[in-house]
């Protein structure tokens, strides 16, 4: 061996058993634990009516939700305000605060809305109740002007996801 490499040999040695910093302490969890703090949480706002068109109204995973497209309906899943952009869209936001309520959210917690509509230009007509919704800052989000929705009679379907920092 040569005398360089004996010497640093020497001194990673003399650095090793020298060394008198704590070992890292680690946390550790199980598995299960994990995968339980993530598990889905699903909640359904008219399970009958969620059930026959199959899908769930949100899905909170950790601190996410994913909120399906909430439209103007009763509790039996009819259309409400039938022809009334703007009545369907506070419908819609109602519901959707609901959801959020479910979660202990806001909609300060909201981070992406998108807006399906069947008539854009009413819709933006009408877009400045939104201010009310959101009045400290707005998500980002799309605003798509769509052929159709579910119900011929469903003009506007709004779509939410959240996040809370724990």
């Amino acid at each position: 061996m040569t005398t360089h490499k004996l010497a640093m040999t020497a001194i990673f040695a003399l650095g090793i058993s020298g060394c008198s910093a704590p070992a890292p302490t680690v946390e550790k969890t199980t598995i299960a634990e994990t995968v339980s703090s993530h598990a889905p949480e699903y909640f359904n706002l008219r399970p009958a009516v969620e059930k026959a068109y199959g899908y769930s109204h949100a899905v909170k995973i950790g601190n996410d939700i994913k909120i399906a497209g909430a439209v103007s309906m009763d509790s039996n899943g009819a259309p409400t305000a039938i022809g009334d952009l703007e009545q369907q869209m506070k419908n819609a936001y109602d519901d959707l605060e609901k959801v959020l309520q479910h979660y202990g959210y806001t909609f300060d917690d909201v981070i992406v809305e998108n807006v399906f509509t069947t008539d854009m230009a009413k819709f933006l007509e009408v877009a400045a109740y939104r201010n009310t919704i959101y009045p400290k800052q707005f998500p980002t989000g799309t605003w798509l002007e769509v052929k159709g929705l579910a119900l011929p009679e469903f003009m506007i379907e709004i779509e939410l996801e959240a996040h809370k920092t724990p």
